[in-house]
């Protein structure tokens, strides 16, 4: 069978990888044009053609999918099947049209929760405690496409987006795997999606990471673990930005040092694992960080070069 696969992220290279390791033949991938992606703002490659071009394969980017060149490119390629898999750009009908056994998308939710470009960012925001994978048949839709098979999985209390990620896409490239089996034997099922249960998970814009300390302890969590690794959550620590990486909420009374009624933001511990910061329920501990212009550093080292006080108030 062969495959023209479409990907751009690092979560989609677990799949191509699998489509190779089982033997599918890919004449060609296509992927996002190389961008600024560095600190330096070096153009880059996406993961997918860094790994396409090291194995090989004809590497396209096109800025869209709308020119007769990437007709020809598919009517060369004489594809059985295009898999999608967070390429980023609508795929449109006649491109659909072209596989004689469909185009499959592989999707990071349990459909129809959590449509669009963000669903493993936003289940964690809202603080599920279970997401999934789901390989689909496209529609021309976002995600609106039957379902072929999907798999639940865990969201541990700690997990970050990057952690989570990386087990979706391994969980993802397997399913992958299976789906295309299935319809090389030509039985994949199609089940139509519940419109009336679906949710939508838009693109993140960087200001939604931004940390609102009244709001409660578990709530500042899982902003601070959507934002891991990229582009991190942040506050303000006198009137520079501060980014967030890991922390915890506070669980343990021992663990609370009382300063009356403090402030959203105020200092309360330090201490060489954690800073102790209240919110608007609840306290919490925060363990690394990242001050502008610096490197990521757990608190105990940021604090033997960069002094905090008890009162300071973050956000400000």
């Amino acid at each position: 069978m062969k495959v023209v696969f479409m990907g751009s992220p690092e979560f989609a290279v677990p799949h191509l990888e699998a489509l190779l390791s089982s033997g599918y033949h890919v004449p060609c991938v296509f992927t996002q044009p190389d961008r600024p992606r560095s600190r330096g703002r070096r153009c880059l490659p996406t993961p997918v053609k860094a790994f396409a071009e090291e194995r090989r394969i004809p590497v396209r980017t096109p800025q869209s999918l709308r020119g007769q060149e990437v007709d020809d490119i598919l009517e060369q390629a004489q594809p059985d099947v295009i898999v999608v898999v967070a390429y980023g750009l609508l795929i449109p009908k006649r491109i659909l049209d072209i596989p004689p056994k469909g185009c499959i998308n592989v999707h990071a939710s349990l459909l129809p929760k959590y449509r669009g470009a963000a669903p493993i960012e936003r289940a964690i925001m809202a603080g599920e405690k279970e997401t999934g994978v789901t390989t689909m048949y496209m529609a021309e839709g976002w995600d609106t496409g039957d379902i072929i098979l999907q798999e639940k999985v865990e969201i541990p209390e700690d997990a970050t987006c990057g952690e989570l990620s990386l087990e979706l896409s391994h969980r993802g490239a397997k399913l992958l795997v299976e789906t295309l089996q299935l319809i090389g034997s030509g039985v994949a099922p199609r089940i139509p999606q519940d419109e009336r249960a679906a949710t939508y998970a838009p693109k993140l814009g960087r200001d939604e990471f931004q940390i609102n300390w009244t709001k409660p302890a578990s709530v500042i969590h899982n902003l601070i673990r959507a934002g891991n690794p990229r582009p991190g959550a942040f506050t303000y620590l006198k009137g520079k930005r501060f980014k967030i990486f890991r922390g915890k909420v506070s669980k343990d009374e021992s663990e609370i040092i009382s300063t009356g009624r403090p402030l959203p933001g105020e200092v309360c511990l330090l201490h060489p694992e954690c800073l102790q910061v209240a919110t608007g329920k609840g306290y919490y501990l925060i363990q690394e960080v990242q001050c502008e212009g610096s490197k990521r550093l757990t608190i105990g080292d940021y604090l033997c070069g960069n002094p905090i006080q008890v009162g300071d108030v973050l956000g400000k």
